[in-house]
């Protein structure tokens, strides 16, 4: 099936981690998905690899939609200047309104909330709710140790098939956003 993705969901960290790739390849999704026309939906923050995507997005003409809560702009996150943030009561409304604004899901390097947020969508994935494509952007091999981890889930018997997940490992902006265009990706069976 090849359907037109034109919205992604960017989760990533709120800080720039340790290695600068990071923060180029964060950088360069963001150029990426305004140059070919995807509305980026993020978590609403102007800081970390959150704030560099949505800014890359904005600088090159891109639609973004930030969502971000009151408590999180209250402490860590203030929400993007340059982004019309909408802010909703708490973290489960946040992620279900970017799950409902997502054609697909890119997942940059992070930490515990970008873990939630991809283990949310991989869980609606497992039970049914779900079929759009989730990529893993391995940028510096940052998701190889993940990745081990849900090898061992799937030999210890606790996980299915990774096909079952729709979950795709790419190792740059441009081979994602090939994946992205070219839309072969969804599953339609389940």
């Amino acid at each position: 099936m090849n359907r037109k993705i034109k919205s992604v969901a960017v989760y990533c960290g709120h800080q720039f981690g340790t290695d600068p790739e990071y923060a180029r390849d964060a950088k360069k999704v963001g150029e990426l998905l305004a140059r070919n026309k995807i509305t980026l939906v993020f978590g609403g923050g102007d800081v970390g690899l959150m704030g560099t995507v949505a800014s890359a997005a904005v600088e090159n003409g891109g639609k973004v939609i930030g969502i971000s809560t009151k408590h999180v702009v209250s402490l860590q996150e203030p929400a993007h200047k340059d982004i019309d943030v909408k802010i909703v009561d708490g973290l489960s409304t946040r992620k279900e309104q970017m799950f409902n604004l997502s054609d697909a899901f890119v997942i940059l390097p992070g930490g515990i909330g970008t873990l939630d947020e991809m283990t949310d969508i991989m869980t609606k994935q497992q039970v049914g709710e779900s079929r759009k494509p989730i990529y893993m952007l391995n940028t510096a091999k940052y998701w190889e140790i993940f990745g081990r981890v849900l090898v061992h889930m799937q030999n210890e018997g606790f996980m299915a098939s990774m096909d079952d997940y729709n979950l795709h490992v790419v190792n740059t902006p441009e081979e994602l956003m090939k994946k992205l265009i070219d839309g072969n990706d969804f599953v339609t069976r389940r």
